[in-house]
């Protein structure tokens, strides 16, 4: 990805529409805890907004589960050395070879080609 950090409104311009973890616990029907275990298990991850608070994209979610396949998506782009706000940034941008966006693909169970750009990153 870039060696620049990307700031909160170059993720926004990519998401759209973000979470804050009491949201997630609502919609997930979790304690807030709950959801703080998701994050240490990479099932989730989160960047911080303009006033501090810890966001998720809200389409990490899809109804009241997380989006599946998206924990080894995000193990496999971490094994590549991004860090979170480069993970989203990858998941939100438009890749004319899928095409589209691979949170898109995964949420639509296109595991394969979107872990397979992942692994291509490493070359």
């Amino acid at each position: 990805m870039n060696d620049n950090d990307l700031t909160f409104s170059d993720l926004t311009a990519l998401v759209g529409e973000w979470m804050p973890l009491p949201d997630v616990a609502e919609q997930l029907d979790l304690s807030i805890s709950r959801v703080h275990r998701l994050l240490e298990e990479r099932e989730l991850i989160t960047v911080r907004n303009d006033d501090n608070v810890r966001v998720t994209p809200a389409l990490f979610l899809d109804g009241d589960r997380v989006t599946k396949n998206l924990k080894g998506t995000i193990i496999l782009l971490q094994d590549q050395e991004l860090r979170d706000d480069e993970i989203i940034e990858w998941l939100f941008t438009e890749d004319e070879t899928l095409p589209g966006r691979p949170i898109d693909r995964l949420r639509e169970g296109q595991r394969g080609e979107v872990r397979r750009r992942a692994q291509s990153l490493a070359f």
